[in-house]
């Protein structure tokens, strides 16, 4: 603005001079019109004296500068016209410049008034630090005028401070809690270095932003964050409280059922030990079932990344559950698909749970067919999908969306006809998308249900892959009246190249057997002894192979079914080996086991051969008698602390006396001295005594990780959890081998 008003008054005394310039030529050119007058007059007053002889030198003289007066004259008009209308184009200048001028200071004064009204607060400093401009919030936020601000060295009150940061561009950036007139204030600044004015000196420009209430909000969600993962925290922990306590006495009910069944008893009270047994396994269920919800809720759902087969996965998980499944009556089976790898990379654990949960809901809701669970590649590389189909009453539409909810199910009314906490399926979503899959359903009312579970598991390195048999030109005749395993074991055998024919009864079944030379006939027993052994009959030896399908609870009638013809049995469901041994070789006797079922047989105790002395820790009264019993009935030795501190006085009696224990049994929670400081005593004793080291494992019912990286860090080898399994603890001691031998 300054240097459009400097042009505007450089062109105004620019006009004013060739004003005057002309005026000047004016007067000259009147003073020379005035001199050739005189000459003229002068010549002409001789002429009338009669002086006809003198020259006329004068009157020539005259004439010359007449016409050199015209010529300047001449110029003088020329010039005169270029000046005029260099006066023309200055005013025209002049004029635009005004305007210009004008429109300038119109929009400083916007500009101005922009920035004093701006919501935003704005002040600038020169390199001494004093106020140049403030506008009107940073005089409010101050709470003083401008004119005592502008100049001065005032700072604002500083209650807090973040902390700067400087962005690639230079700019500082931080925020601050201003005390105020209206109370405190969090202004976020922007701070930039710019150039000052006419001294150009450098100057600081800081904005502000008033973000008090994005700040509160901030922290007030940070609170209730924080308020929440502590009641988290403590849920979490109440949970792993309740669950010891409730434990503790279920370990008795569940071991003490166990004992009592090895008892002499009549049947009116096996049948109720057996139901205390299961109820005691439903209520462990459930404690389980909470936990891991609970565990997902806290976020300590982890996984782990291990090498494993999924057909053993599979096939293990179904026979877990083929007695619930036989008990209804109903069928339960499983096939893997042969372009699924033999080894993958997962969490085997999170998906035998996944199984067990998807299986387990199926086998509920299913009263009549079966349970089929397959497993295919997907159809993309390195996925798998596992498939549960079911013939069960099917899930309302309304329902299939609900029912993945926590403590939801597809009959929620008062008179529905199945039990449960509702979270099976919550917790099955949970764990597939924390393996970065998904759960699929699609079912019909009535028309049974599939739950697909789709899942990333790379393949491994398989150590020693199954060998299917080639079976190419082979025959094969099922006779299966179920729509669920029969259907299972053809399609096996074709992928290994049998041609196979499926008929439901032992009619068609005769009816079939003379249309062509069969190989090996396979006949469910389900279809009834007396059907069954009718049909072996009438096969007779035309048939080399004749294979009967049995439940393990049919075992009873292999001796009638081998009298009847056939030369070897499948225990259902199938396994994969099982099937391949039964077609692998020639020799099919009938008393030969399949090779599956040989590795199933139990394993010799640990008491058969070598009794352990063993050092339990255990507080509780009926859990110390119930551990003692099974080790007893086990052929081991047991001795029974009941704190702690009694615990490591008998591990150095065992010491000095030269009779260590060959294991120690430690509950975590005991009084006086709980388990984790006396498994410390006993490594800081070892380690003064240079003793050899003593497995010890924990009893715990806690289920939290944290409980477990708690025994660990102490020093403890491995867990037990509560309530003691007979099964578990029978393969937890034949692992151990006697001090003695160690020392020897």
């Amino acid at each position: 603005m300054a240097a459009c008003s400097e042009f505007a008054g450089d062109v105004r005394a620019r006009a004013l001079y060739g004003h005057r310039t002309a005026a000047l030529i004016a007067r000259v050119v009147v003073l020379i019109l005035a001199l050739l007058l005189a000459l003229v007059l002068t010549s002409q007053s001789r002429a009338d004296d009669g002086s006809p002889d003198e020259p006329m030198l004068p009157f020539t003289i005259g004439g010359g500068l007449t016409v050199a007066a015209l010529g300047a004259l001449v110029l003088v008009v020329r010039r005169i016209q270029d000046l005029r209308a260099a006066k023309r184009h200055l005013e025209e200048r002049i004029e635009a410049l005004s305007d210009h001028n004008w429109e300038l200071k119109e929009a400083e004064e916007r500009a101005r008034s922009f920035l004093e009204t701006q919501g935003d607060v704005i002040v600038r400093r020169d390199g001494d630090g004093r106020i140049s401009y403030v506008n009107d919030a940073f005089c409010a936020l101050a709470g003083r005028p401008r004119a005592a601000l502008e100049g001065t060295a005032f700072t604002l009150d500083v209650v807090e401070d973040s902390g700067a940061a400087v962005l690639p561009d230079g700019t500082r950036v931080y925020d601050q809690k201003i005390a105020s007139p209206d109370g405190a204030r969090w202004i976020a600044w922007r701070e930039v270095a710019m150039r000052g004015g006419a001294a150009a000196r450098p100057e600081t420009q800081s904005v502000g932003r008033d973000v008090t209430d994005r700040t509160e909000t901030e922290r007030a969600l940070a609170d209730a964050r924080d308020q929440a993962e502590a009641a988290n925290r403590a849920k979490s922990r109440f949970l792993a409280t309740v669950s010891h306590e409730i434990r503790t006495p279920l370990n008795g009910i569940l071991g003490m059922a166990g004992l009592v069944l090895d008892t002499s008893l009549t049947p009116e009270q096996a049948t109720y030990a057996k139901a205390i047994k299961t109820s005691g396994d439903t209520l462990l269920s459930l404690i389980e079932e909470i936990l891991d919800f609970s565990k997902i809720e806290a976020g300590k759902l982890d996984l782990e990344a291990r090498a494993f087969a999924p057909a053993s996965l599979v096939e293990e998980t179904i026979e877990l559950l083929a007695p619930r499944a036989h008990e209804k009556g109903i069928e339960i089976a499983a096939y893997v698909n042969a372009r699924v790898p033999a080894q993958v990379v997962g969490d085997a654990a999170r998906l035998r749970q996944v199984l067990l949960n998807l299986a387990g809901n199926a086998i509920k809701f299913t009263e009549t067919g079966g349970v089929a669970v397959t497993v295919e590649p997907g159809i993309w590389p390195d996925e798998v999908q596992l498939i549960v189909r079911d013939t069960g009453r099917g899930i309302e539409p309304e329902a299939q969306a609900r029912i993945f909810r926590e403590f939801e199910q597809a009959d929620d009314g008062t008179t529905r006809r199945y039990g449960g906490t509702g979270l099976g399926l919550a917790i099955t979503k949970r764990i597939v998308e924390r393996m970065g899959g998904r759960v699929d359903l699609d079912s019909i009312p009535l028309g049974g249900s599939t739950f697909t579970v789709t899942v990333q598991l790379p393949a491994a390195d398989a150590g020693s892959p199954f060998v299917a048999p080639r079976l190419d030109a082979m025959a094969v005749l099922i006779v299966a009246s179920g729509a669920v395993e029969a259907p299972l074991v053809a399609r096996r055998l074709g992928a290994w190249g049998a041609s196979t024919a499926l008929v439901p009864n032992g009619a068609a079944a005769s009816a079939l057997l003379p249309e062509r030379q069969w190989d090996a006939v396979l006949v469910d027993h389900a279809l009834g002894s007396e059907a069954v052994q009718s049909l072996a009959r009438a096969i007779g030896m035309s048939v080399a192979r004749r294979i009967v399908l049995i439940t393990p609870g049919e075992r009873h009638e292999l001796p009638a079914l081998q009298a009847a013809g056939f030369t070897g049995y499948l225990v259902k469901p199938v396994r994969a080996a099982s099937l391949a041994a039964r077609f692998a070789g020639e020799d099919d006797a009938f008393e030969r086991e399949p090779a599956a079922e040989m590795v199933e047989a139990p394993l010799p105790t640990a008491g058969a051969t070598t009794g352990l002395a063993i050092l339990v820790a255990e507080d509780n009264d009926i859990n110390a008698l119930l551990a003692r019993a099974l080790l007893v009935k086990l052929g081991h030795r047991p001795t029974m602390a009941k704190n702690g501190a009694i615990a490591v006085e008998s591990w150095l009696a065992a010491q000095v006396s030269g009779e260590p224990y060959d294991l120690v049994l430690m509950d975590v929670n005991m009084p006086e001295m709980d388990g984790i400081a006396a498994t410390r005593r006993i490594r800081s004793a070892e380690s003064e005594r240079s003793a050899p080291r003593s497995p010890i494992i924990a009893l715990t019912a806690n289920a939290f990780d944290e409980d477990r990286d708690a025994c660990v860090a102490a020093g403890m080898d491995g867990f037990l959890a509560k309530p003691l399994d007979r099964e578990r603890l029978e393969a937890l001691l034949a692992t151990v081998r006697p001090a003695a031998s160690l020392a020897a």
